[in-house]
């Protein structure tokens, strides 16, 4: 999934338009599509009972929709409230300037608006839950045993769409370089994060002559969270 690049450009409503740090900000869909590709993990903002509820899950995604998962009985899944704000953040490394204040993290980050719809046609919430799948392990759906009827009626899968999203994505050197404590003689920089797939770790029930798939094991060494090419 890497997004139309002649799609529109993200929606600039109240909630997503750039108010601070107009320049980390970005209005390219694809832009979007490249945060949601290199993420894992998003967060999940809703009102229960009156009362605002923050929940991370992994998530899933096409050209049009974000999905996310989890038990009928989920409180967070509930789709009782009538807006949801979804996040994924991806973070590059710290930033650190010669003042405290000036210290920052290189990040990529979306928001996204939409109210929750519960997706209950089986084909439909099967294509939701292969993009899922795929997305947090390619080549797994088709490998591992698929949801049987009986699992699909246990599980909730909420699509949102991407109708509503922002973009903000910091990265570089800290911003004190031509401040004053630029004369102070400290060391300032940026501090990396580079996050790669270990050495799988079978289960220990495995029969002996069970084989590690090449689509597990292609991903040793890759990054956890691919960046942009440059």
């Amino acid at each position: 999934m890497t997004g139309d690049p002649a799609a529109p450009p993200l929606s600039a409503t109240e909630r997503t338009r750039h108010r601070r740090l107009r320049e980390q900000g970005r209005a390219d869909r694809a832009e979007l599509f490249a945060v949601l590709r290199a993420g894992l993990v998003a967060h999940l903002g809703v009102l229960v009972d009156g009362a605002p509820m923050v929940v991370p899950t992994g998530y899933g995604y096409d050209e049009e929709h974000l999905y996310l998962h989890g038990s009928v009985a989920s409180q967070s899944l509930a789709g009782d409230e009538p807006l949801a704000c979804v996040t994924v953040t991806v973070v590059d490394g710290l930033v650190l300037a010669r003042s405290v204040f000036e210290h920052a993290i290189n990040y990529r980050s979306a928001m996204i608006y939409g109210t929750p719809r519960a997706v209950t046609d089986p084909e439909q919430k099967r294509r939701g839950l292969r993009c899922l799948s795929e997305h947090l392990a390619p080549g797994q759906w088709d490998y591992a045993r698929q949801p049987s009827r009986k699992e699909l009626a246990a599980t909730k899968l909420l699509a949102l769409t991407l109708d509503e999203a922002s973009v903000k994505i910091r990265t570089g050197a800290p911003d004190d370089g031509d401040s004053p404590d630029a004369r102070l003689g400290l060391w300032a920089g940026e501090l990396p994060i580079a996050a790669v797939w270990a050495e799988p770790v079978p289960d220990t029930g495995l029969d002996a002559d069970t084989r590690l798939p090449g689509h597990i094991a292609g991903r040793v060494g890759e990054p956890v969270y691919p960046r942009p090419a440059s």
